[in-house]
C-alpha cells in the first residue's frame, strides 16, 4: 500500500512540473480563453530574466493575455503577438522604447486584443498563419509567439525593490526541465505552424499616462503556441494512442457461472 501512494504522488508531482497555467517571477503571465481554459505552459527554458514556453492553441479560441505584476512598484509591460507590438501593429523588438501597458503595483490588467483606438480593441484568435494579422503585413518572422517584456519604472530615489523569492531548489528542478526537452527545439519551423487573427471589434477604454522605464527588461516571457497536432510531433506532450481495454473473464461476468459449451 505504501508504494502505491509514493507512486501516485510521484505521478502527481510530474504533472504539476510538466504543465503550469502561469510563468514568471516578476511579472506573472497565462492565457485564458474565452470558454474559461487556461492554457498549459510546457517549460523549455528558464533563468531569472528569461522564461520560454511552449503552449497548446485551439483553432478558433478567442484569447486574452493575462499579466499581474508582482513588484511593490509600476511595471510597463511591452506585449507583442507573432512579433507584432500589440499597441502599435509595429514589428517588436521588446524595447522600452515601444508603446507599452502600464501596471501598478501588485496589479492585474487582461490584454484580449489589437489596440485599434483610444477606446476599442479588436479581438485576439487562434488561427492559421495566413489569416493571421503579422502575415497580412508579410512578417512571419515571429509567427506563432506571445511575448511579454517587463521593464519598471525608474525611481529617481532609489528605493529597495521586492523581487519574488525563488529557491535553489527550484532552480535546479528549472534545469532538470530544460536538459529533458531539447527534442522540441529547432523542429516548428517544419510543421504546420498556428497564428493570431484580427478578430471582432470591442469596446476597451485606454488612457495614456506618463512613465520612465528603466533601460533594460527585469524579465522576458515568450510563449510558443502551437497546434495539439504539432506539439506531438515535437515531443512536448505525450500523444501516445491509447488502447481500448479487452475483455476480462473474470471482470466482466458478473460473478455467475456460466453454463458447459454443450448448452449454450
Amino acid at each position: 500500500m505504501k508504494k502505491l501512494i509514493m507512486i501516485s504522488f510521484m505521478l502527481l508531482v510530474w504533472a504539476s512540473i510538466s504543465a503550469a497555467s502561469t510563468i514568471g517571477n516578476v511579472v506573472e503571465v497565462s492565457v485564458i480563453t474565452d470558454n474559461g481554459r487556461m492554457l498549459p505552459f510546457y517549460q523549455v527554458k528558464s533563468r531569472h530574466n528569461l522564461k520560454k514556453v511552449y503552449a497548446e492553441a485551439v483553432r478558433g479560441d478567442f484569447y486574452r493575455i493575462v499579466v499581474r505584476n508582482k513588484l511593490n512598484r509600476r511595471v510597463g509591460v511591452v506585449i507583442a503577438v507573432d512579433g507584432r507590438n500589440i499597441i502599435s501593429g509595429e514589428k517588436s523588438w521588446l524595447k522600452n522604447k515601444e508603446r507599452m501597458y502600464i501596471l501598478d503595483a501588485y496589479s492585474t490588467n487582461e490584454y484580449s486584443g489589437w489596440r485599434t483606438g483610444q477606446d476599442k480593441i479588436n479581438r485576439f484568435y487562434f488561427t492559421d498563419v495566413p489569416d493571421s494579422y503579422a502575415a497580412a503585413f508579410g512578417d512571419e518572422s515571429a509567427m506563432g509567439v506571445i511575448a511579454v517584456a517587463a521593464y519598471p519604472e525608474i525611481r529617481h530615489c532609489p528605493q529597495p525593490m521586492y523581487f519574488p523569492h525563488w529557491t535553489k531548489d527550484k532552480t535546479r528542478n528549472e534545469a532538470a526541465r530544460d536538459m529533458a526537452a531539447p527534442s522540441a527545439l529547432g523542429k516548428s519551423q517544419t510543421m504546420e505552424s498556428a497564428g493570431t487573427g484580427y478578430g471582432h471589434e470591442e469596446y476597451s477604454p485606454s488612457y495614456r499616462v506618463e512613465f520612465e522605464p528603466e533601460r533594460k527588461a527585469v524579465e522576458s516571457i515568450l510563449i510558443k503556441y502551437e497546434w495539439r497536432k504539432t506539439l506531438c510531433k515535437m515531443n512536448v506532450i505525450n500523444c501516445r494512442r491509447t488502447y481500448q481495454q479487452s475483455y476480462n473473464r473474470i471482470w466482466e461476468n458478473d460473478g455467475y457461472v456460466p453454463p458447459p459449451p454443450c448448452c449454450r
